[in-house]
Formats: structure tokens, C-alpha cells, sequence
């Protein structure tokens, strides 16, 4: 029997040198780059989500970088897909697929599958979109609990992008999410590949922290606050989309809006960036059979190598 096909993924919370990894390991082997970043999906994002460089890009082909309008939605699902049909197509060419990334959801949904859910639909986003502005996303959340209590009760009150799907589900088909998800076990996107999981995570959570901080006021000094206003300037943007609530946006925007000061915006970007991280470290620990490297190891790319290498022979000689 051929070795089942072989997706990579060298995951980590956010600073923790997954780029650097990444192009280090296209250097040894034949890779293609699949990009599993929630915020990288955006054009004009560019300083704000350390977006890969057009070297870096020329050097090894990237994949799911601006495909979206910072105005359009993109969610798990359509990840799953598209990266999905991306891996067979890396495999097809005699290259090898690694997803990079710190979206934990989109990897989820590729490794666990799809459940069948009524398709996206712009008008009741939209809707929810302004009642949320209007009335807040805790309201919203109150009203999904009477609706749908079992999901609910896993979503944090103001879980924005999760709660609008939940309620988007249930307005346009009335059946709650629960429902939906309990109907049917979900579908593989892959089914007979092996998923093998590289994970970068810090022996030292306050280094990582401070460089967190070091890396934001980095891109403060590289044009972010005028990234952020020249979204800020288009009228049919919003803090309500998935683009702006962007952890490191979403602050400057408030900010730009007159809400508290630069610095203040800095420092609640800084805190909400050590959440996020926070928040990716425990995904990640919950992965079965994930390796894991120190990302505040001088020898990273190495550690990091050496840990692919028999999960790779397979995919070479497939």
C-alpha cells in the first residue's frame, strides 16, 4: 500500500517564529505554503497581521493571502474547503502542503471536517452587523441563549464571530446550530491523509509576552496607525466585520473614532495580543499527538527541521 498522504502543519500563538520556521523549512524541501491566518485573508492588512513579504512570498509560493475584501466575511468552512483542495493540489505537483498559522478554528475544521449548515448569508450578517453596533454583542448573546442554550453556553458573550453564526443559522433556517451539528457526524475534507502537527510554544510565557509588545510597537513605527486609517476613512467599513475586530485593529480604530488616546490603544492592543496568544497555547495543548519546539530556542528552524523529517519521508516518497 502507498503512505497516506501527509498535510504539515507548524502551528503557534501569535510572535512565536512561525514565519521564520516556515521559510527555513522551504529551504530543505519542496513545500507550498498554506496560510491558515484569519486576518492575513485582507488586502490593504498588511503591517497589522505580519503578512509574509513579497520576497518571502517570491521565494516560496503562499497560498489564502488577500483573498478577501476587508468588507467580506470568510469563515472556517470556506477555509476547510479551500485549503483542502489546495493540499491535493500541492500534493498533485510532487510538493509538499504545510499549513502555517495561529487560526486554530480553521485547522479544527480541516482536521475534524464540515457539518452540513445552511450557506452564509449577507443580509442577515448585515443585519446582526448593526444590531450588534446598536445594542452589543452580550444582547445578542442573551438572545441566543433562549434559542439555542446549548451553544450558547460554549460561547463567550462577546464571541462575535461565532455568536453571528449561531444567530445567522438560526434566523434563516429556525433550526439552532445545536440542532444542526447534532444531526450528523461532520464530513472529512481529506479522509486517508495523516495530519502530523509541529507546535511552536514558549518554555517562558512573560518572553513571549514581551516579545508580543516588542513586535507591536514595531509595527506602530512601520505605518500601522496609517494602515488602520485609510480603513478607517471607507464608509462601508465598520467595527461590527470580522476584519476590523482583528486583535491590533480593532484598538487603533477606536482610537481613530477619538475613544482613548494612541497610547492607550497601543497598550489594549498589546493586552489583547497576550490573550490571543494565551487563547492559541490552550487549543494547541489540546491537539492529540502534536511535537512540540521551544520557540525561544536559538535553534528553532533546526529543532523544528529535525522534528519533520520522519513525518515528511512518507510525503516524499508517496
Amino acid at each position: 500500500m502507498p503512505p497516506a498522504p501527509v498535510l504539515l502543519c507548524l502551528a503557534g500563538p501569535t510572535a512565536s517564529g512561525k514565519s521564520a520556521a516556515s521559510m527555513a523549512l522551504a529551504r530543505r524541501w519542496p513545500i507550498e505554503i498554506i496560510v491558515m491566518d484569519s486576518a492575513t485573508i485582507y488586502r490593504g492588512m498588511d503591517i497589522g497581521t505580519a503578512k509574509p513579504s513579497a520576497e518571502e512570498r517570491a521565494c516560496v509560493p503562499h497560498h489564502l493571502l488577500d483573498i478577501r475584501d476587508p468588507a467580506q466575511a470568510y469563515s472556517a468552512a470556506e477555509f476547510a474547503r479551500d485549503a483542502a483542495a489546495l493540499a491535493r493540489d500541492i500534493r498533485a505537483r510532487g510538493r509538499i502542503p504545510l499549513l502555517c498559522g495561529g487560526t486554530m478554528l480553521y485547522y479544527k475544521a480541516l482536521r475534524e471536517g464540515l457539518n452540513e449548515l445552511p450557506e452564509a448569508d449577507p443580509a442577515i450578517r448585515r443585519e446582526l452587523d448593526e444590531e450588534a453596533q446598536e445594542r452589543g454583542w452580550p444582547a445578542l448573546h442573551a438572545e441566543l441563549a433562549r434559542v439555542d442554550p446549548v451553544t450558547a453556553a460554549r460561547l463567550a458573550p462577546n464571541d462575535s464571530q461565532r455568536l453571528q453564526r449561531a444567530l445567522e443559522v438560526w434566523r434563516s433556517s429556525g433550526r439552532p446550530m445545536s440542532a444542526w451539528l447534532a444531526q450528523q457526524p461532520p464530513t472529512p475534507l481529506l479522509p486517508g491523509w495523516r495530519f502530523e502537527t509541529i507546535s511552536l510554544e514558549p518554555s517562558d510565557r512573560a518572553v513571549l509576552h514581551a516579545r508580543i509588545a516588542q513586535r507591536y510597537h514595531a509595527m506602530i513605527d512601520a505605518g500601522l496607525l496609517d494602515e488602520v486609517r485609510a480603513l478607517h476613512a471607507r464608509a462601508d467599513l465598520h467595527p461590527g466585520l470580522p476584519s476590523i475586530r482583528c486583535v491590533g485593529y480593532r484598538q487603533i480604530w477606536d482610537h481613530l473614532d477619538g475613544r482613548v488616546s494612541l497610547d492607550q490603544a497601543i497598550e489594549q492592543a498589546i493586552a489583547a495580543t497576550r490573550q490571543l496568544a494565551k487563547r492559541q497555547i490552550t487549543w494547541l495543548r489540546a491537539l492529540p499527538g502534536r511535537k512540540t519546539v521551544d520557540c525561544l530556542s536559538d535553534r528553532v528552524a533546526e529543532q523544528v527541521a529535525a522534528a519533520c523529517e520522519p513525518m515528511l519521508a512518507p510525503a516524499l516518497n508517496a
